[in-house]
């Protein structure tokens, strides 16, 4: 039995950044996860606000930055075209595509280096609640190994067994996990440099496809779906999109990426007596975007403080009741408004979101951001005013 203070069960961003800052806090940590390469597959479109990175202390770095966005693009099934770019006027940065298998490999460095202990290739079979605190069961190489913790960080992904084994709700019903399917593809025409670009309707029941340019012509192009609103699979939608898409006609996929996004809201319960719950195994993901790589490593960052305090203190579900309380201080704004309007766009025919692109032209942006898209759509749809005009 290996006994330590912290077990973070996963070493995505979510996870490592509550692996580093309850390392930095004095615990003792353990941060495992099941892949031989830490970021490796990726599941994730990959792209990130600056303004986020900021929040967290991050610096960018050359090592995992492939493309500064230039600007966003929005299509409509009529091929009408919405631009936000940094042309005429001098928009705000809006952020970066990252290469997440460098990224994710640099947030478990930085957990490590405020003195985190890593296990690669381990596998978490199975848990135990115990008085004092959860024994994780493991196998790592053919090898059973056991620890014990006083506190369980459960960092996970969307399938979040930990948490389901500790007896909490998982955070998004069937109905509200998006299937996604991605390709990274080279041989990517772009109309504008550095753009992303969303085509929205019936080519993606309840989500979107997107193409995010990684460099010269590479791009990450892939989709996500509700499935209960679909008549195909995601990878049918994706390889029909592929297929018509005049920006792809020479484009050859070299990855394929697949994996589910839970859309549905943040669960209500985060924690119990010695666990916390953070990422996308707790809903911090965005329900409009489907991004949760900033909102999972503030989940994470939250759940890190509490659990370095909490072993120096107390560790029951009545302390760690502290990190429900920030991350929902945290994240709850920007989810609960986003969900909204998914929710709205959810209600929308091919034809309003043409009538809404329609509208959209000749509008100025003062920046590229989700909300200020969100504002021009509340502007411009008396549809959209009437159920989103307490957004802003």
């Amino acid at each position: 039995m290996i006994e330590t203070d912290v077990i973070v069960v996963g070493s995505g961003p979510a996870g490592s950044s509550a692996a580093k800052h309850a390392a930095l806090g004095g615990a003792k940590v353990i941060l495992m996860d099941k892949k031989s390469e830490i970021g490796s597959p990726k599941r994730c479109a990959e792209g990130v606000s600056i303004q986020g990175l900021e929040k967290l202390g991050i610096e960018p770095s050359p090592r995992w930055v492939t493309q500064e966005i230039q600007g966003v693009r929005i299509q409509t099934p009529d091929e009408t075209d919405v631009w936000l770019t940094k042309d005429e006027v001098k928009l705000p940065e809006a952020g970066y595509i990252l290469e997440r298998k460098v990224f994710d490999k640099h947030m478990a460095m930085d957990a490590a280096r405020a003195g985190a202990e890593i296990k690669i290739k381990t596998l978490v079979t199975g848990i135990e609640k115990i008085d004092d605190g959860y024994i994780v069961k493991t196998e790592c190489m053919g090898e059973k190994i056991d620890y014990q913790c006083k506190i369980l960080i459960a960092a996970d992904g969307p399938e979040g067994h930990v948490a389901r084994w500790a007896g909490l709700r998982p955070a998004a019903k069937p109905k509200e996990m998006e299937s996604g399917v991605q390709y990274e593809m080279c041989n990517v025409e772009f109309e504008r440099p550095g753009v992303i670009e969303f085509y929205l309707g019936s080519c993606a029941p309840g989500g979107y496809v997107w193409i995010f340019p990684k460099g010269d012509d590479i791009a990450n192009v892939g989709l996500a779906i509700l499935p209960h609103k679909a008549e195909k699979t995601a990878k049918e939608y994706l390889d029909d999109f592929v297929a018509k898409s005049p920006y792809l006609k020479n484009a050859q996929a070299v990855e394929l990426n697949v994996g589910g996004d839970p859309v549905g809201g943040m669960t209500k319960k985060l924690y119990d007596d010695n666990i916390m719950v953070v990422g996308d195994a707790a809903g911090q993901v965005n329900p409009l975007t489907g991004g949760g790589i900033i909102s999972g490593m503030t989940g994470g960052m939250c759940a890190g403080q509490v659990a370095a305090q909490a072993i120096k203190e107390d560790c029951s579900k009545k302390f760690l009741k502290q990190y429900d309380k920030m991350a929902h201080e945290e994240l709850d704004h920007e989810i609960k408004r986003y969900k909204k309007v998914q929710e709205y766009l959810l209600t929308l025919s091919d034809e309003e979101l043409d009538s809404i692109a329609h509208a959209f032209q000749g509008e100025s942006f003062d920046k590229i951001s989700t909300t200020e898209i969100v504002k021009k759509l509340i502007k411009v749809s008396p549809k959209a005013l009437l159920k989103l005009g307490k957004f802003v």
